[in-house]
């Protein structure tokens, strides 16, 4: 049905859901911790912010080859994310939250205020349309952006699923469920934890290029409060932990932002549904859009 998307969405449509599938990336970074790991943040956005900065600088000035500014965006993201993380993951729980909300709000200040750099509030704009391969054409067109964000979307998504069924999966539920226990047979929670939050800066970062690609703008707002509580609710409401939850939570809580806020009705009223949204979910839904059963017929074989 993604695949199909293009032959039968007007440009608009197709648009948005690149840009849902570059959010929904963007929720999985923070499924990682949230959900894995036990680690709720709101700092994930500063992690996209510096990936979209680093994808447009590259764009800009050294080439427009996709998958280079995927893997510098990537490498410079998990960098920061480093150097951010050491401290950040001494902390659990509420201090945690707010110690991430922190970082989100140091690295917003700085695309502001190095203008050097970031154009300030006016933003990065004029960069140019995404090559895919070497020796492809640029990508112009909204369907073709679509399929190139699409294919790397999957790869990503391949990627951190594969991430879950190994041990160090096992040892972050670990960590999530009873960490003083993981302590005491031997784990050294605080390396996990560092670990997986510099993946998860990493995956963000991915994202921030892809949101390059896909809009050919970044400003400060992409690195801000926003962005990162509208993916902390996109995780609580898709339901913690769950990849396709994670998925689906993002693609509810954009649509419900930027197409149902704008219909005439209720025009202006974006973050009031969104604040709708979440309390109905927590109150109906409490393991999220994944905890929701399809019923179906039931048969039995029958025995002789």
């Amino acid at each position: 049905m993604l695949a199909l998307a293009p032959f039968v969405l007007g440009p608009y449509a197709v648009g948005t859901l690149s840009r849902i599938l570059v959010f929904a990336l963007l929720v999985l970074s923070v499924n990682l911790l949230t959900g894995l790991t036990g680690l709720p943040t709101l700092g994930q956005s500063a992690y996209f912010g510096v990936g979209a900065y680093t994808a447009a600088i590259v764009a800009t000035r050294i080439t427009d080859l996709g998958p280079l500014q995927l893997l510098i965006a990537a490498a410079v993201s998990a960098l920061v994310a480093a150097g951010t993380g050491w401290l950040a993951v001494r902390a659990r729980g509420v201090v945690f939250l707010m110690l991430t909300l922190a970082i989100g709000e140091i690295v917003y200040s700085a695309a502001v205020n190095w203008k050097s750099l970031t154009n300030g509030t006016d933003g990065m704009s004029g960069i140019p349309p995404v090559v895919p391969l070497p020796g492809m054409p640029a990508l112009e067109l909204d369907g073709l952006v679509y399929f190139y964000v699409l294919a790397v979307f999957l790869l990503l998504y391949a990627a951190v699923a594969r991430l879950g069924s190994t041990s160090f999966a096992l040892a972050l539920r670990g960590i999530r469920d009873n960490e003083p226990r993981m302590r005491a047979i031997g784990y050294p929670t605080q390396r996990y934890a560092l670990t997986v939050y510099c993946g998860a800066g990493a995956l963000a970062g991915a994202a921030g290029a892809l949101w390059v690609s896909v809009q050919r703008f970044v400003s400060p707002g992409d690195a801000g409060f926003e962005i990162a509580a509208l993916a902390l609710l996109a995780v609580v409401i898709g339901g913690s932990g769950s990849m396709r939850g994670a998925c689906a939570g993002a693609a509810l809580v954009w649509l419900t932002r930027d197409y149902l806020g704008n219909l005439e009705a209720v025009a202006g009223r974006g973050p009031l549904l969104l604040g709708l949204l979440f309390v109905i979910a927590v109150y109906t839904l409490p393991r999220g859009l994944a905890g929701v059963r399809i019923p179906h017929r039931l048969t039995r074989k029958r025995t002789a």
